[in-house]
């Protein structure tokens, strides 16, 4: 089995944590509104948080975690 960083939506997800916390970074705006801010960072984080999750665990259980993924990008 290879390494999770060999996936290329995971280090997709990864890209898209970086971008959200510069968007965030680069507009003042939108870093006042702390709660939203939070949620952001929370949810892009949990992107890729939950394809290693899941590609540590069986093809169905991947499956559930890759949906769950989707759900937090969405």
């Amino acid at each position: 089995m290879s390494n999770v960083k060999s996936l290329k939506i995971y280090n997709r997800a990864i890209e898209l944590v970086g971008k959200i916390y510069k968007l965030i970074e680069l507009n003042p705006k939108l870093s006042k509104d702390f709660s939203l801010c939070d949620q952001m960072k929370r949810a892009s984080v949990s992107v890729p948080a939950n394809i290693s999750e899941g590609y540590c665990r069986s093809q169905k259980y991947f499956k559930n975690y890759l949906g769950i993924a989707k759900g937090s990008a969405n």
